[in-house]
């Protein structure tokens, strides 16, 4: 696992840091490798789970597309949202009321 250069993963809650080795083990499985890019840094919507330390970004795997990413959801399971962008994916912790 790799992160980017001025990212700070230590403010991370307890439940988003523990989806990191399951992130990183689906990114392996890929042959590829997991780089993160973004927690709290840089400019996110106002309403961004990011300035909560519940949210973190990661560059695009080449070997992995917005399909196979359905695994990776299963495993993570309905609490966490993963959500494929433009240049990056999207993982938050973000719990539904029941």
């Amino acid at each position: 696992m790799l992160i980017k250069a001025g990212v700070d993963i230590s403010r991370l809650k307890r439940e988003i840091r523990r989806s990191l080795k399951e992130v990183n083990i689906f990114v392996e499985k890929y042959k590829d490798e997991l780089t993160i890019t973004s927690t709290f840094e840089g400019n996110h919507g106002c309403e961004s789970l990011h300035y909560a330390n519940q949210a973190y970004d990661i560059s695009r795997p080449l070997t992995v597309n917005n399909g196979s990413l359905n695994g990776l959801r299963g495993l993570l399971g309905k609490d966490y949202d993963i959500v494929w962008k433009v240049d990056h994916i999207h993982v938050e912790y973000d719990p539904k009321k029941r």
